[in-house]
């Protein structure tokens, strides 16, 4: 049986942060990831897990700019500074919060003759995350975003997160698979998580396109999800869409 978090940057927004928790649990999740948590400390994410009987099971190391159209933090040279100023704050939440697996978003080239410098410089930048959360238990995760939505996004396909995870050979380290922004790409994704369901950490879906709930758009979520279940993959399956109305008449999809 499949095991669903609730994506509290994109769910529940007809409240603040602090009370998507509650509501969460109210709707019947018993796991919750976040985008990126640090509006509020560590200690009252902590109050509220405990509070409501959550598991956080995700969330991303700060990207800066990369949401407002810019480059981000994870590959851009004359940020590696800034990165690692960020993972040590991940790392704090991290230490407290003990989620299942830290995402390094990779981020933006915006300049493509600089784009072999820029993955580069992420792998490099990768390679800390993944000494940073090892030692704690912790997974480091990355992932593929599509350039329609995100242009310049340095990468954007299931090849090259393979490539990636290829060169630095290290088993802590997995795939954040996005089902929406794969599709988005003309991808395949029952195909891929069939075939490489051991190398994902941590799947993400949305309709696509749209990126509204299941029922909005063009994916049969009822084969998506037995794919999943039939493939031995065996961690969380991430809610990150964006309610077409109210986040509790999306839930249509959620069976107990």
């Amino acid at each position: 049986m499949l095991k669903f978090t609730a994506n509290l940057s994109l769910l529940f927004t007809e409240v603040a942060l602090i009370d998507r928790f509650k509501a969460a649990r109210q709707a019947g999740f018993n796991a919750i990831e976040i985008q990126f948590p640090y509006e509020l400390s560590a200690a009252a994410i902590k109050d509220q897990l405990d509070e409501y009987d959550l598991k956080l099971v995700l969330f991303n190391v700060a990207a800066a700019d990369l949401l407002q159209g810019g480059e981000g933090l994870a590959c851009v040279p004359e940020r590696c500074g800034q990165f690692k100023d960020a993972l040590a704050q991940t790392v704090d939440y991290a230490q407290l919060l003990q989620p299942e697996a830290v995402n390094v978003l990779p981020g933006r080239c915006l300049d493509n003759s600089r784009l072999e410098h820029y993955l580069e410089t992420f792998k490099e930048n990768l390679g800390f995350a993944v000494e940073a959360f090892a030692p704690l238990g912790i997974k480091t995760a990355f992932e593929a975003i599509n350039i329609h939505d995100m242009p310049g996004f340095i990468l954007h396909s299931g090849a090259q997160m393979l490539s990636v995870l290829d060169q630095l050979n290290r088993h802590e380290l997995l795939m954040q698979y996005d089902i929406y922004h794969m599709q988005m790409m003309g991808e395949k994704p029952e195909a891929f998580i069939a075939e490489h369901a051991d190398q994902i950490g941590h799947i993400q879906f949305a309709d696509c396109p749209g990126r509204g709930q299941p029922g909005t758009g063009r994916i049969d979520f009822k084969q998506m999800f037995s794919v999943i279940e039939k493939s031995g993959y065996s961690g969380w399956v991430g809610a990150e869409y964006k309610p077409v109305g109210t986040t509790i008449k999306s839930l249509d999809w959620l069976t107990p």
